[in-house]
């Protein structure tokens, strides 16, 4: 496959990623939703006047990260996508609830009108810095199918950033690319060991041919190094298009541009 579905045939789709400030309840909170809404609107606002192809929403102010996630996060994550999803009506958009929260991004995703979501921990167990994260793929499809989201697309991280993978060291990033596809993924993501740490391009082309499902980086592509990832089939963008360069900061539109410009030539 060599697109993917939501994005018609274009190549090498380029996803904006909104880190949504500090919901309540968590340590780092400080605005109220209002206010969190505004912030995660002029990001997607600024992303749609540069020509972005997809959008994703994610809560990684949120640290450090629970297993349990309260009902006031998926309430205020509703609240923030159902807004972006009014700016942006046909622009692909997606939700990764941290951590590990698939299920609750699942009804997010689906009562917000999103297309797609990222999903942790789809496949063989791992230890992430939040705990030991558990296979989730047959609890979530049966949980889509539940509540009529199956055309919620589910794109899921295969051994990810910020974990170890001492307990399948024995499993090879194409066996895991495997097994999620044989779970019924509906696309897979490859990182490097960190948030903003460089995907290693020799994974992406490994797993892309052990597979028939798109395949997607997810963690330190950049203006620079962006020609060694255009046979991925998507690219999910966070810190490169932050001020500085650092993931906590603004989104800069100027970044954004001048990424998607070379993107454009690349793809020729």
């Amino acid at each position: 496959m060599t697109f993917l579905p939501l994005f018609g045939r274009l190549k090498s789709v380029v996803i904006g990623m909104i880190h949504v400030q500090a919901l309540p309840g968590t340590p780092l909170s400080k605005m109220n939703i209002s206010q969190i809404t505004h912030e995660a609107c002029k990001e997607a606002e600024m992303y749609l006047n540069v020509g972005i192809d997809g959008l994703i929403i994610e809560n990684m102010h949120d640290i450090p990260y629970s297993l349990s996630v309260g009902p006031e996060v998926c309430a205020s994550m509703t609240a923030v996508c159902t807004a972006v999803r009014g700016l942006c009506p046909t622009l692909p958009v997606g939700i990764q609830i941290l951590s590990a929260a698939n299920k609750p991004a699942m009804a997010v995703a689906l009562a917000a009108g999103l297309d797609f979501m990222r999903a942790e921990g789809f496949v063989f167990s791992h230890v992430a810095d939040e705990g030991l994260l558990n296979a989730c793929a047959g609890d979530l499809l049966r949980y889509r199918r539940q509540i009529g989201a199956e055309h919620v697309q589910v794109f899921t991280d295969i051994k990810k950033k910020h974990s170890s993978h001492a307990l399948t060291s024995d499993v090879s990033i194409e066996e895991t690319a495997k097994a999620a596809e044989f779970f019924l993924s509906d696309g897979l993501i490859v990182t490097g060991v960190a948030t903003g740490t460089r995907a290693d391009p020799r994974e992406l082309k490994a797993v892309a041919q052990s597979v028939n499902i798109p395949v997607l980086i997810g963690s330190g592509v950049t203006y620079d190094n962006v020609d060694q990832y255009m046979d991925a089939n998507g690219m999910i963008i966070g810190s490169h298009f932050k001020k500085d360069g650092h993931w906590a900061n603004p989104v800069d539109p100027e970044r954004v541009r001048r990424f998607m410009e070379k993107v454009q030539q690349l793809r020729g």
